[in-house]
């Protein structure tokens, strides 16, 4: 009788798990936000995610419910936090973890591709509140990549993965300096790129949590345990606990899951936030890694299971629609690409002014841009220019833009005194100029620009009015896609200049643009 009890226990709670998966709105966090670490701090939870070649680095999210995620903030958001000069969308800021500790928050990450003679690129900040303000970097000396923290009464441990070994160290949390030398503590499975860890304790358990296979298709989750902090540790004869590079897993539109950090709520659940991708056009993803949520159960032998063991479902957020208002300051959402140069954006008389930057998109060198991530498939995006001052060459618009290698503009163009509309594709060292249309010679003050998605290709337009749009040209959202272009980010939607003067770093050519806004369908 006891032990169909127990069964009968078991069973409920898997019901519960499931019904709980099902109900889940996944992804979470949509659009270009990896590498979650999420920690909880009362009713509160707290995530981060990567940024890569974006300034302000490091979005930070609050949530009551896990489900409904409102950003408050950039962890990094001061040019002596960040440096990004010359960072692509293969490097830059990797994967953050947030830890809190004695009522201080916690922040460690790596800065890849940082132009310096230190040790290592990783380092911590500190705060009061996740909103901010961050303290100034603290560099460490334990190298590798997306180091965490694990705080156990008065000691700081710091785990990493330098030499693709995982590697523990105890450090002091306010100086950075390590205090004890590193030490391998797991390899993982055999899969490549070991990464991610997180160290947590249950039930007189150390637990590692790692991704390995890489953020592409053959990403997973696996976890091992010791007694003892140092190890050894056993892996999970389960094994991945994660991975949609499985038969029940192939045919999701969902794949990519791996790199997961864990938390228990305040009703004793546990949860795991991971990173995955959408796949659309086929076998391509363009928005870029994205949050996921899933529900974390514990075998009576003490090991976790994630989602009951079954494939993350599909249950997109409802849509959302976004206005920047230039009257305003920017809001936590709104990016630069590297640290952006402040002469070339003014916000006046409710607009925002863009001079045009010398530097191309593809030149990788602080274009004038600032935009926001891409967080459906499906949207429109709107924009107005309402004054310009252009000489010859001189150009503003849209751009859709996955990385330095991969962008579409959308553009009015000074050519010869000639009002031009372009459109124009480059891709890997290749320019295309797929429209250019003469609109005269004629002043033209105001322009609106559009760009729409139905998740297989971007469609251009525009109005001399407001109201009547006129199409320009479409492009296959595959172009932009991970598997073509390449790099760790997702597309954003922004606005931009550029100079045809190239004795101006930005300007004097500038365009007023009115707004932004941005609506999903």
């Amino acid at each position: 009788m006891l032990q169909r009890r127990v069964l009968l226990l078991i069973w409920s709670v898997c019901c519960l798990q499931m019904m709980w998966a099902q109900a889940l709105r996944n992804p979470v966090i949509p659009g270009f936000h990896p590498d979650p670490s999420i920690c909880r701090v009362g009713a509160d939870y707290y995530l981060v995610n990567s940024s890569f070649e974006y300034f302000p680095g490091v979005p930070v999210f609050h949530s009551t419910d896990l489900q409904n995620w409102q950003q408050i903030g950039n962890v990094l958001n001061r040019g002596s936090q960040l440096s990004l000069q010359g960072a692509t969308g293969w490097q830059g800021i990797y994967a953050p973890t947030i830890r809190h500790h004695n009522g201080r928050y916690y922040l460690i990450t790596t800065n890849v591709g940082r132009k310096s003679d230190a040790a290592s690129d990783n380092f911590l900040v500190t705060a009061t509140h996740p909103a901010g303000p961050w303290s100034e970097p603290v560099w460490l000396k334990q190298g590798g990549i997306d180091p965490s923290l694990y705080f156990e009464g008065q000691k700081c441990y710091m785990v990493s993965n330098p030499d693709n070994t995982i590697t523990l160290c105890e450090i002091d949390p306010k100086t950075g300096r390590q205090l004890t030398e590193s030490r391998s503590i797991w390899r993982g499975t055999g899969g490549r790129w070991p990464e991610g860890p997180h160290i947590y304790k249950r039930g007189g358990y150390y637990y590692l949590l790692i991704s390995e296979g890489g953020t592409e298709l053959a990403h997973s989750i696996t976890i091992a345990r010791s007694r003892h902090i140092y190890g050894p540790y056993e892996a999970n004869p389960q094994n991945p606990i994660l991975t949609h590079c499985s038969l029940k897993g192939q045919d999701s539109p969902i794949q990519g899951t791996g790199h997961g950090d864990l938390v228990e709520d305040k009703d004793g659940r546990w949860w795991m936030a991971f990173l995955a991708y959408r796949h659309y056009n086929g076998s391509y993803h363009h928005l870029g890694r994205e949050t996921f949520l899933a529900p974390v159960e514990w075998t009576a032998d003490g090991w976790p299971v994630v989602n009951g063991g079954e494939p993350i479902a599909l249950n997109e957020p409802p849509k959302r629609n976004r206005y920047v208002d230039f009257a305003k300051p920017l809001g936590p959402e709104m990016v630069y690409i590297q640290n952006p140069d402040s002469t070339a954006y003014w916000q006046h008389d409710g607009k925002m002014r863009l001079y045009g930057s010398i530097h191309e998109m593809s030149d990788n060198r602080q274009p004038t841009y600032v935009g926001m991530r891409q967080e459906s498939a499906t949207f429109t995006l709107d924009t107005k220019i309402s004054e310009h001052d252009f000489e010859d060459g001189d150009e503003a618009g849209l751009c859709v833009y996955q990385m330095h290698e991969g962008y579409v503009q959308c553009c009015l163009n000074n050519y010869r005194g000639f009002n031009r509309l372009k459109v124009r594709l480059f891709l890997k060292g290749l320019r295309v100029l797929l429209v250019d249309r003469n609109l005269g010679g004629e002043l033209i003050d105001q322009m609106w620009l559009r760009v729409k998605s139905d998740g297989k290709t971007y469609s251009f337009y525009y109005s001399t009015d407001g109201v009547k749009y006129h199409f320009l040209q479409s492009v296959n959202c595959s172009l932009l896609s991970t598997e073509t272009v390449g790099g760790f980010t997702g597309v954003t939607l922004g606005i931009y200049a550029l100079s045809g003067n190239t004795k101006y770093q930005a300007g004097p050519s500038f365009a007023d643009f009115d707004y932004m806004e941005y609506r999903e369908e």
